[in-house]
């Protein structure tokens, strides 16, 4: 058996980071991101520091690594904007990833304090202002959620929604026909069934009221869905075989039915009718195939 991990509390984390950064004069601003200033996520250990240092010299920050040292031995670190495979995706900001030997996992980013506004102007509303050595912030900064809550969607986005769900349905049953069960496994994955999971999410949210979120990929989804459609969910993730795949497929279809008629039904909007054309279509090369 391997040695049991420590993780470094909360209160140690962040007075190791908030330590650094008061004693360091080109860090001026110092912001707290994610799940750690949701109040509706439960906390846990392997909860991440979102953190991001708002400094004036970024380049000398960059010229070595040895300044994170300060905060512990690190197990691995990724330097996004310092790959080459994965393009940049932050900017003039730099940011590092990095999980400790003990199981903490920060997430600093470093801004160059003339881009505040913009930060702010971008933020998903749950960040808190940690550190403000030169009352740049002029109003109360307070986190919520409310970017990530279940909307309403429009006839439009509904259709839409439909739309994408049953066409992509079509590319996972020909990659089955074709004996290509990659290319369907990713279609499935990557097209046909978030539009499920979203779908799932607004019949949710038109029961409940728009008022929530059911968290990054639908994680908390399972706490609102009836015991029998969370397990047949769960069934549509089997893939490793032919006959695993196109009963998933089917499960989907079934699941998409079921909300997609309940949400139109609720708000009134009018179901298409390519349902029955591509559930007929995926029968009728489903049963050529066994």
């Amino acid at each position: 058996m391997g040695d049991i991990v420590i993780v470094r509390s909360e209160q140690e984390m962040m007075t190791l980071l908030m330590d650094f950064a008061k004693n360091e004069d080109r860090i001026r601003l110092v912001t707290l991101e994610g799940s750690r200033t949701n109040k509706h996520i439960p906390p846990d250990a392997f909860q991440d520091y979102d953190i991001s240092y708002f400094v004036t010299d970024l380049d000398s920050f960059k010229e070595n690594d040895r300044w994170l040292d300060t905060f512990g031995k690190r197990l691995m670190m990724q330097k996004p904007e310092d790959m080459e495979l994965f393009p940049a995706e932050l900017g003039s900001w730099f940011s590092y990833l990095i999980l400790f030997e003990d199981g903490s996992k920060v997430d600093l980013t470093l801004i160059p304090i003339e881009e505040t506004e913009d930060y702010f102007t971008k933020s998903d509303g749950l960040v808190e202002v940690l550190l403000d050595k030169d009352a740049r912030i002029k109003q109360e900064v307070i986190a919520d959620d409310r970017q990530y809550w279940v909307k309403k969607p429009t006839a439009r986005e509904f259709d839409d929604c439909c739309n994408e769900f049953w066409m992509v349905s079509t590319y996972v049953v020909k990659g089955l026909a074709r004996k290509e069960i990659l290319f369907a496994i990713d279609h499935l994955n990557e097209n046909a069934r978030p539009n499920l999971l979203r779908m799932m999410a607004w019949h949710i949210g038109s029961e409940r009221g728009y008022t929530f979120s059911v968290g990054k990929n639908y994680k908390f989804i399972n706490h609102y869905l009836p015991t029998e459609d969370w397990e047949t969910l769960l069934s549509t993730y089997s893939q490793n075989g032919y006959p695993e795949m196109w009963q998933s497929l089917l499960a989907c279809y079934a699941l998409f039915r079921k909300y997609s008629k309940a949400v139109a039904e609720s708000l009134a909007y009018p179901y298409p009718d390519y349902d029955d054309a591509i559930t007929k279509y995926t029968e009728n090369i489903y049963a050529s195939l066994i």
